[in-house]
């Protein structure tokens, strides 16, 4: 009860989370607590939607069998690629599955994520996802650079 009523601040770091496999789970929050994140998970596909649509997380990490038997069934991943650029520009997205080679682009283009890891590369969690916010930055830093002066009513050419 109290973690839906958890205080974010603008400095913190609010990362989300959907595993359905325990170990998976834990490794993933203690990758991303390292790495500074306030990590929330989701227990559902209905308890990711209420909390993905009330916070903007910064990285998201799915597992591709998250409350499903086949990746097809994922309904969390689906609403994710059908979502407006506009709603998910804010974060990273990392789909975490045995079916994947870890950062194959095509497999992550093709899921509509950032990036794609295998569960063999576990325990490589930390950097890979620490490479994935940081190329993803680094691809919107100018339009994000031009979106910021805009808003201040000062756009150059």
């Amino acid at each position: 009860m109290s973690d839906k009523f958890e205080f974010i601040s603008t400095t913190d770091k609010p990362a989300l989370l959907a595993f359905s496999t325990p170990e998976w789970l834990e490794a993933a929050r203690t990758a991303l607590t390292e790495l500074g994140y306030k990590v929330h998970t989701a227990a559902t596909h209905g308890d990711f939607l209420v909390r993905f649509t009330q916070v903007r997380y910064q990285v998201v990490v799915i597992e591709e069998l998250f409350a499903a038997n086949d990746i097809s069934e994922n309904l969390t991943l689906q609403t994710v690629q059908k979502m407006p650029m506009s709603q998910r520009r804010h974060c990273t997205f990392v789909l975490f599955g045995d079916s994947f080679q870890t950062f194959t682009p095509m497999q992550a283009f093709q899921q509509s994520v950032h990036a794609v890891v295998n569960t063999s590369e576990l325990f490589l969690l930390k950097q890979l996802i620490e490479k994935t916010v940081a190329d993803n930055n680094f691809f919107l830093n100018n339009y994000r650079e031009a979106q910021t002066r805009v808003l201040a009513g000062d756009p150059r050419e």
